[in-house]
């Protein structure tokens, strides 16, 4: 199979320093920047940064966020994880990649997706009874706008444009990737676009993707178009010990994961729903280095896919604990991963 590139996601979670005591969001925001030059002094491929409006979160602007990023690293690839396409303006979009491409020396991907939270949507104007509509006459935009040549384009969301020229220029473009939850018509419609599938693989067992898998490849080929990446996100978290990273990790992603749950209806989670989310069958990718590349590798090797983006930040765990998680992804659980799908 094609090598498999290892990355990082993370929404910006606020943290706790080491004594507990909550992080600023301004101190979250400079910690970030932190954890991705640790991930490429590592090796890591990608560290996407996730756009939220909501108190949980310390990044609304991910692209200045990474632009910062790209000043103090030399190889990782910088993108989102996801940017809230449908209520955001493709043109500014695509002109902020355009941008982060040229100061990160061409590093720059997007990962575009309607988003898992719906703040963005009145603070920003736009009505929810539009949700669909949005991100399907948004996406057939930013689409056009790949091209960089003068768009000409008509819909009912946004005002038409008409020989609409966008700058800067990239010097060899970008790459764009569609954030799926997993529907086939969000599956079809990526390979419509001819855009990378990137799967949010959050809940179950990975291997109940393949069918969108199939799917996405059989419609590349309906639509004529050549083979493209596929890549998996999924949470985790990396210690020494599987004992370490659970209780470390538990604590964090149960107060997010219930006050969350409060607000859309989700029954309180538990140590049961813990322990089998981090075994064969879930989708939480945390453990040993040993544990981890074991789950990883059986992910990529089901899938076919190109990447995996860990989500390593999962609640308000400290920095110290997130960058010796980074670390441990990048020194022991990448060549284990690769001597495990035959390539080391």
């Amino acid at each position: 199979m094609n090598e498999v590139k290892l990355g990082l996601h993370t929404f910006g979670d606020v943290t706790v320093d080491d004594d507990g005591a909550r992080t600023s969001d301004a101190q979250t925001i400079r910690n970030i920047v932190d954890e991705a030059v640790l991930g490429d002094q590592v090796g890591l491929a990608y560290f996407g940064v996730g756009e939220h409006h909501r108190h949980e979160f310390a990044v609304s602007s991910p692209e200045i966020v990474l632009a910062a990023a790209a000043s103090r690293t030399e190889r990782i690839h910088l993108g989102t994880a996801v940017t809230v396409l449908s209520s955001d303006d493709p043109v500014r979009v695509y002109e902020r990649f355009a941008t982060l491409d040229a100061v990160s020396g061409g590093r720059a991907e997007a990962i575009v997706g309607r988003g898992s939270f719906i703040e963005s949507f009145p603070l920003f104007g736009y009505d929810l009874r539009d949700y669909e509509a949005l991100f399907d006459e948004k996406l057939d935009l930013f689409a056009r706008l790949r091209d960089e040549t003068p768009v000409t384009w008509q819909g009912t969301q946004r005002t038409a444009l008409e020989n609409a020229d966008v700058y800067p220029k990239t010097e060899n473009g970008f790459p764009v990737w569609v954030g799926v939850g997993g529907t086939p018509s969000s599956v079809v419609r990526t390979a419509r676009y001819g855009f990378n599938l990137m799967l949010a693989i959050i809940g179950g067992a990975p291997a109940r993707f393949r069918p969108f898998v199939d799917l996405f490849h059989r419609s590349l080929e309906q639509f004529g178009r050549d083979a493209l990446p596929i890549g998996i996100h999924s949470p985790g978290h990396i210690a020494e010990t599987d004992e370490q990273a659970w209780e470390e990790l538990y604590p964090a992603m149960e107060e997010n994961r219930n006050a969350i749950g409060a607000e859309r209806g989700w029954p309180p989670y538990s140590r049961l729903q813990f322990q089998h989310d981090v075994g064969p069958e879930g989708a939480l990718f945390a453990g040993s280095p040993e544990t981890v590349a074991r789950k990883i590798a059986t992910a990529v090797r089901t899938l076919g896919a190109e990447r995996f983006d860990l989500k390593y930040a999962n609640g308000s765990m400290p920095h110290s604990t997130l960058m010796r998680s980074i670390e441990l992804y990048g020194t022991k659980v990448a060549p284990m991963v690769d001597d495990l799908l035959g390539r080391g």
